[in-house]
């Protein structure tokens, strides 16, 4: 966010807080980007909080995380001091999480398949009312296909990401009848490794697909240990990952930090994945 509007964030997150009685002496900013994590201490709390516009998302992530707690899956929960109420302040959608203490240690390949074998089975005892994976690639294609929304894409890296987002979209979206709800982004940065054992957050992209194209989003050791994916699937999913990923970076009201590196990388990973499409 711009520094005036990540310092408003910063005092919606705590005005939330105080209005439920908790204690908040100290505030820190966890992640910055579109929207941003806040740690609220002493009362150990993560407020997460987004543009008012995007209420409903807020919103769905709470129901999700509801949802997924009561199925026992291993994912990070709301504060049940705060409850499942998004709060609006100052033109912010504000959710009030659990803190949890990182356990410093790398999550192993082994130990990540795990955690998403328990995650999906726990998606298949859930009931929601969830996108297909193939709409939110079609949001990913509108942008690149609209100069104005990608003006810094080139002719040929345009043409190579609606290309692979279209083509990879019908082919993963055929290739199998095996779908189910998913976490839809289980990236390293969306899997903590806390002292109740890994879990995983930022629930607001479930989606329904194959599992594969969860498991595309996760270290590519991870696949090794995930009973009964797709080898072949899972390529193609990774290529489409990189795809979105890249198509999200050339926004031109993109937020990541260090958005340039990553505009280069995720094209050139978007070519190695293809190229091993291409090698079966």
């Amino acid at each position: 966010m711009e520094p005036s509007e990540l310092r408003r964030a910063v005092r919606a997150g705590r005005a939330a807080a105080r209005d439920l009685g908790l204690r908040v002496d100290d505030v820190a900013v966890v992640h910055d980007s579109d929207r941003v994590a806040l740690r609220l201490d002493p009362c150990g709390v993560l407020a997460r909080v987004a543009p008012a516009g995007r209420l409903a998302e807020s919103e769905f992530e709470t129901k999700v995380a509801r949802h997924l707690a009561a199925a026992g899956a291993p994912v990070g929960e709301l504060d049940p001091r705060a409850g499942p109420r998004v709060h609006v302040r100052d033109g912010f959608a504000v959710s009030l999480w659990t803190y949890y203490e990182s356990a410093g240690a790398q999550i192993a390949p082994a130990d990540y398949a795990d955690v998403l074998l328990r995650h999906h089975a726990a998606l298949r005892r859930v009931d929601l009312d969830v996108p297909h994976f193939t709409e939110r690639v079609a949001v990913a294609l509108s942008g690149v296909n609209d100069p104005e929304r990608s003006p810094g894409l080139s002719g040929p890296d345009r043409e190579l990401l609606s290309g692979t987002l279209a083509a990879m979209s019908a082919a993963i979206g055929t290739a199998t009848a095996d779908e189910q709800l998913l976490h839809g982004e289980p990236h390293p940065g969306n899997l903590l490794n806390t002292r109740r054992g890994p879990l995983l957050v930022d629930l607001a992209t479930c989606c329904r697909g194959p599992v594969e194209f969860d498991l595309a989003h996760a270290p590519e050791e991870v696949g090794e240990h995930y009973a009964g994916a797709d080898p072949g699937l899972l390529h193609r999913c990774r290529a489409l990952n990189w795809a979105m990923f890249s198509a999200w970076r050339w926004r031109r009201n993109d937020h990541m930090p260090g958005r340039e590196h990553w505009r280069a990388e995720g094209l050139h990973r978007l070519r190695a994945a293809l190229d091993r499409c291409a090698a079966g």
